[in-house]
């Protein structure tokens, strides 16, 4: 029987060989490791426990009977019920090695950045090759390394560690990103690198944006970014300026504006009216460019519910002119029909003017073209919803 059928538990492995303990000792540290690896580390004039670098100030080490027993009471179980326990593979411990070489301040910037980009090569092959990868967190390593190398002469490998952050993103413990809202520095850093890193580094941390409006484990952490007004301003200079990776910033302005309590901060800083101005002059034909069209629809939609929101609607000269054009277009899957036709409905309700100037827009041509195409029975009944409020609503302004 195959290692991957039997299921070994993870703490019978040894951390640097990931095989089956066959020797644990123990370090200063606590940490458990199998005696020939552990010796071949300290043998390389190593003086750091190989999991947590803290350096030794005790190299002995204490067999670890308990382990010991435990393992053998598996394999006794295991080998009762017919498995084959004698085929492990040996992964190297270049992983250990690599880590190490990140964490040390020994080598150069230059050196971490080519071990950085062996471990982007590396996480190609994920989930299926290089797991050590995902046992070691290499992916909390590399995140707290670019948020304590925040600096302009080191954003190469800021650079470097956030895009390999998000080759191991899919496979780590988002729980990790945490470290934002748990120290102070590195939520300062992180805007920091949104104010004065590269377009690369910018739009990772989009994606790092989206990642933890996703989770509920970062809900407080989502409020927290949504909350900071620094963050907010930046995301919507890319959209204003359609800067490099300003599609990114549309998708994390909208996963901010999931968390209620971050609408009103979101709104205030006039966030409907760059959008707006986004749609207006946004391409309508390329792929990238209408999912940024689809979001940020959606993200006017979700502010809509701050009266602020409401009138930046209204002041803009295109706002009810563009949203009407969203309900229904030609040459197009009308992805964001929905969202346009809600915003419609929020809007008429509430004004007269806008009502008005819907129907001057066609928005009855746009909604009956809807209803006979081939949109979704959620956004066609939204349809029909529009259309008897405007019936019911011109009727009680002609009386």
């Amino acid at each position: 029987m195959k290692e991957h059928e039997m299921g070994i538990p993870p703490l019978f492995r040894c951390p640097i060989s990931l095989d089956l303990f066959k020797d644990p000792v123990t370090l200063c540290t606590g940490q458990t490791y199998d005696r020939s690896s552990i010796e071949k580390w300290l043998s390389c004039g190593n003086s750091t426990c190989p999991v947590t670098m803290q350096k030794l100030h005790d190299s002995s080490i204490v067999p670890n009977t308990t382990l010991r027993h435990l393992i053998d009471r598996w394999i006794q179980i295991n080998y009762s019920k017919g498995y084959d326990l004698d085929c492990f593979q040996t992964v190297d411990d270049s992983f250990v090695v690599l880590k190490h070489n990140l964490l040390s301040k020994e080598p150069t910037l230059e050196t971490k950045v080519e071990a950085l980009e062996k471990v982007v090569a590396l996480s190609e092959d994920l989930p299926f090759e290089n797991c050590p990868l995902i046992q070691l967190d290499f992916f909390q390593m590399v995140v707290e390394l670019a948020l304590e190398n925040a600096v302009e002469e080191n954003l190469m490998f800021v650079e470097k560690a956030l895009v390999c952050g998000l080759k191991l993103l899919p496979f780590s413990d988002l729980a990790t990103l945490n470290m934002l809202k748990e120290d102070e520095s590195k939520f300062t850093n992180f805007l920091f690198l949104f104010e004065k890193g590269t377009f690369i580094i910018k739009k990772s941390l989009c994606h790092f944006i989206s990642a933890i409006s996703s989770s509920l484990q970062l809900k407080e952490l989502t409020s927290m970014l949504g909350k900071s007004k620094i963050l907010i301003q930046q995301l919507l200079h890319h959209i204003d300026n359609k800067l490099d990776g300003f599609e990114e910033s549309i998708k994390a302005l909208s996963a901010l504006s999931s968390v209620e309590e971050n609408r009103k901060v979101i709104a205030k800083e006039n966030a409907v009216k760059s959008l707006i101005t986004y749609i207006v002059s946004a391409p309508k034909c390329q792929y990238i460019s209408l999912f940024a069209l689809v979001m940020a629809m959606k993200t006017i939609e979700t502010l809509l519910v701050v009266e602020s929101a409401k009138e930046e609607v209204l002041d803009h000269p295109n706002g009810v002119t563009e949203i009407v054009k969203m309900v229904f277009r030609v040459s197009s899957d009308n992805a964001a029909s929905e969202s346009a036709v809600n915003c419609l409905i929020i809007l008429c309700q509430d004004f007269k003017d806008v009502r008005e100037k819907a129907i001057c827009c066609g928005i009855l041509t746009k909604l009956l073209l809807l209803l006979q195409s081939q949109c979704n029975g959620r956004t066609k009944n939204k349809a029909r919803m529009l259309l008897k409020l405007l019936r019911s609503m011109c009727n009680g302004d002609q009386k």
